[in-house]
């Protein structure tokens, strides 16, 4: 455990975890074709980080592709207006989303289960209306940068044959945040860390970075011996 823990220090004062987090979260990110259904998939409540960017990226494709139905999936009560399944809705309908474009699936508690009950109600959908009378309709989801992997392989074990993913990526601001301590006052005796953005945000990034990425090879690994991926 030392011996792993002095590891994750070293690599968090460089900027691997970042590229294989990047290149873990695209290998099937992409959008090659218009999709039928934009599936996101909840996060955390509402409001919360995961969930409101993933409501920001969603609305974003959603106004792009404008024939397409959104799918909210995120266990809740829909007859409550203060769920944050409904929460979801209002934010997309906020970004200009019509409401009788999205649709809610509240049953799904994780990743399997939400592919399986999105299934059903695409199913559904296919044969109950003529507007939507294709074999194979092609599904984007959008989820957590780290999540989507699972995700697609999972919606792709569950059934659906055209599947892709849109990340939703953080962003860091574009200005110079370094500063000089000096003129900033205080006890001249501490080292200053004005300039040196790794110690003051990088480091700690690159471990949130870790942290996800040990936690989501161990979900996919769980999956793997699920037969759910």
């Amino acid at each position: 455990m030392g011996s792993f823990t002095s590891i994750m220090i070293i690599l968090a004062f460089t900027s691997a975890p970042f590229w294989i987090l990047y290149g873990f979260s695209t290998k099937y990110a992409g959008i090659n074709r218009p999709p039928e259904y934009i599936v996101v998939l909840g996060g955390g409540g509402m409001p919360s980080e995961s969930g409101l960017i993933r409501c920001w990226y969603a609305a974003k494709t959603a106004n792009y592709f404008s024939g397409s139905l959104v799918i909210i999936s995120l266990p809740g009560d829909t007859t409550d207006d203060l769920s944050s399944v409904n929460q979801m809705k209002n934010e997309m309908i906020l970004r200009g989303i019509h409401k009788t474009r999205i649709i809610l699936e509240p049953l799904g508690t994780n990743t399997r289960a939400q592919a399986l009950q999105v299934k059903k109600l695409v199913d559904n959908l296919t044969s109950s209306s003529s507007h939507h009378l294709i074999s194979s309709p092609a599904i984007l989801i959008v989820t957590s940068p780290e999540h989507l992997t699972r995700a697609v392989l999972t919606f792709k074990k569950a059934g659906f044959r055209r599947v892709e993913g849109v990340t939703a990526f953080e962003k860091t601001i574009e200005s110079d945040i370094t500063f000089n301590d000096r003129m900033l006052g205080g006890r001249e005796w501490i080292p200053g860390v004005g300039g040196n953005l790794a110690l003051r945000y990088q480091f700690w990034t690159q471990l949130r970075y870790e942290e996800l990425m040990i936690r989501e090879f161990l979900a996919m690994f769980y999956y793997k011996l699920k037969g759910w991926i």
